[in-house]
């Protein structure tokens, strides 16, 4: 990591993530998308994944659309409380520049053969049902930080749709994208497909942002 100054506010700052060594902005007019290779060892990964076993669940979603398929994976919160899951969150807050305090509980995913999360945004439609129940505390999201655990023997890509990118899984590959065009206006660019695994099994981990404190 760089030796600058690191920013302490809500939000990410695209010129401090942009400076960052190895760092890949995917050339977009409608997304700030980067993507940054190695960010975790095979170590680190590992760790995350053994805690993911241990405690992964059925995914649900926000707004129920009636689609029983559309997010098929399996899902786990990670506990800070864990010195390694502290450190984890704090190479994360790092990187993007943001204040911990703006953060979700990092979630840890399972994509098994078939399984997949399809196309969605990962901030909450304003007018969607559980908008208040949702962001009536800490506001919207605004930064998504997600890294591939792993590398399934094939498929489990992110492609974002409205930009036409498909991203691989490569283990320890980070992707940071902002869900917003300016406050209170969130940006449809980032809708994007969790894409079916066709053989082995994914391993992720997200890390969302919030526009106020997290309680």
């Amino acid at each position: 990591m760089s030796h600058r100054p690191i920013p302490q506010g809500a939000d990410a700052d695209p010129a401090w993530i942009a400076a960052h060594p190895q760092i890949q902005r995917v050339p977009s007019r409608d997304l700030t998308l980067f993507i940054r290779r190695n960010f975790l060892s095979p170590e680190e990964c590992a760790g995350l994944i053994d805690r993911i076993e241990a405690s992964r669940r059925p995914s649900t979603i926000a707004d129920t659309n009636g689609d029983t398929g559309f997010r098929t994976s399996e899902t786990c919160d990670l506990d800070r409380a864990d010195p390694f899951i502290a450190a984890i969150d704090e190479k994360l807050a790092a990187f993007a520049g943001i204040d911990p305090v703006y953060g979700e509980p990092i979630q840890g995913q399972c994509y098994a053969v078939g399984q997949e999360f399809k196309a969605h945004t990962d901030y909450f439609e304003p007018c969607g049902i559980d908008f208040e129940r949702y962001c009536a505390v800490a506001g919207n999201r605004t930064w998504t930080l997600m890294i591939y655990l792993n590398q399934p023997a094939a498929g489990g890509a992110t492609r974002f749709v409205k930009i036409g990118k498909t991203v691989q899984p490569e283990t320890g590959k980070l992707l940071a994208w902002n869900n917003r065009l300016e406050p209170g206006k969130y940006n449809g660019a980032s809708l994007h497909h969790g894409m079916k695994v066709r053989s082995g099994v994914k391993h992720i981990i997200t890390k969302w942002y919030r526009e106020r404190r997290w309680a």
